[in-house]
């Protein structure tokens, strides 16, 4: 009997592309891959510790696993499981925690598959986290997650990623070109590039800090893959967001109109405080390039709300700087504690009361700044990229510039690409629209 192996994934696009990479490990030493809602041999969970929540819903999924099969065998891998290995061994159910280079060798830990009395550990020193294991997810038909350089040298002071994946390092241009090709093979039309600070590639190319390729050299190089519809830059920091490879992207074959960029915060004081590598006005020339070049581009923003220090003045800084940016939606972290961070450690704790407010007034703005964004949207032309799921009668999909659209259920449109003219914003938020040309792609 084949045995059956099941994935569950927390946090970043960066965690699915090395889930999808481990899964292919287990399907070609014969196992086969079932959903982790049904019974398995063995229950892998990939964890993420950028969160307080995704801390805590590491039990509850261990519980999931063992309600399905008690006898099943736990391992888990990932962030967490190398800044806290122990606390993971020490959850009932868990048979084994491999930590940042153990996790890819998954297979050589598995022995028999018997239960332990107690998880198993094999956790080395980030250090030791040196070398680059390339990665990319396919999540289904439409899109794929491709993994181009792990791990930071940066040292914001409210970050555990340099603990948990160590320093920064790249895959090697000729190996990220060769996944590109694989995907496109698979008749995939979007390929979403990821890692923990890709503006930072090609340091640790060569697994040193040998520095030959650039983050616009790869952009170049990826724009000439045949095959691939699309290609999307994942979060990219302000300051290693250059005006050349904006200039490309406005120009490119390939390359969309879209940008994650994260800010954390408006105040210059707090962004001292937090150890980034930017003020806020080098943020405001980011976006100004961008819609100068890209009218239509989407911009994306990451914050941070009751940062230690931040008050009230602090705050309302960040709102009305973000009010006030040209930009499309926000992502919006609520401060928490973490372990061996410099901010842990700060004066003047907001209070948690304080930080759901914040967190909450900036969710409010990030709907007023996506409906905004929609709005100047209605009455173009756009491309859209229509996703495989049937979800209440309608399937969905994004443009080009990542305006979430949707038509009535029809599965011939399914992994297909249609010229659109957007009309009108649906009660849902969703924005409907007329085909403009019947070929697809």
């Amino acid at each position: 009997m084949r045995k059956k192996v099941a994935f569950y994934t927390l946090g970043c696009k960066l965690n699915f592309s090395e889930t999808s990479t481990i899964a292919r490990t287990f399907v070609n030493e014969g196992f086969d891959r079932v959903e982790f809602n049904e019974e398995a041999d063995i229950y892998v969970i990939n964890t993420c510790s950028v969160t307080e929540n995704a801390d805590k819903r590491f039990k509850s999924i261990v519980k999931q696993a063992q309600k399905i099969n008690p006898d099943a065998f736990v391992a888990a891998i990932g962030c967490y499981a190398q800044l806290k290995p122990q606390e993971l061994a020490d959850v009932n159910g868990v048979d084994l925690v491999l930590g940042a280079t153990e996790k890819f060798k998954i297979i050589d830990y598995l022995n028999d598959l018997s239960k332990n009395d107690m998880g198993e550990v094999h956790s080395c020193e980030i250090e030791h986290a040196d070398f680059y294991v390339g990665s990319y997810s396919i999540g289904d038909r439409t899109r794929a997650f491709l993994k181009v350089q792990d791990g930071c040298d940066y040292k914001c002071t409210y970050c555990t990623i340099p603990l948990a994946r160590g320093i920064s390092r790249s895959d090697t241009m000729e190996s990220v070109i060769a996944n590109a090709k694989e995907i496109a093979n698979q008749d995939i039309k979007e390929i979403v590039l990821t890692g923990v600070n890709i503006g930072d590639y090609g340091k640790g190319e060569f697994g040193n800090k040998k520095h030959e390729h650039t983050f616009l050299d790869l952009v170049k190089e990826l724009d000439n893959v045949e095959g691939i519809e699309r290609l999307r830059i994942s979060s990219i920091e302000p300051n290693l967001l250059k005006n050349e490879t904006i200039d490309l992207v406005s120009k490119s074959r390939a390359f969309v109109p879209h940008f994650h960029i994260p800010l954390q915060s408006g105040s210059n004081a707090i962004l001292k405080s937090m150890k980034r590598r930017y003020m806020r006005e080098l943020y405001v020339d980011r976006v100004a390039k961008i819609k100068e070049v890209m009218p239509h581009a989407c911009i994306g923003v990451d914050v941070i709300v009751g940062f230690p220090g931040e008050t009230d003045a602090h705050f309302l800084e960040t709102y009305n700087f973000l009010n006030t940016l040209d930009i499309s939606y926000l992502h919006v972290f609520t401060y928490s504690e973490r372990d061996n961070t410099e901010a842990a450690e700060m004066d003047n704790v907001v209070a948690k009361n304080v930080r759901a407010k914040r967190s909450k007034m900036l969710r409010g703005l990030s709907v007023k700044k996506r409906r905004a964004f929609y709005e100047s949207q209605i009455g173009t032309i756009r491309s859209v990229l229509f996703e495989s799921e049937n979800k209440e009668g309608y399937i969905h999909g994004f443009t080009e510039n990542y305006v979430k659209v949707k038509t009535p259920w029809n599965p011939e449109l399914v992994n297909t690409i249609h010229d659109i003219e957007l009309t009108k914003i649906a009660n849902d938020g969703i924005v409907r629209f007329e085909f403009v040309s019947v070929c697809s792609q």
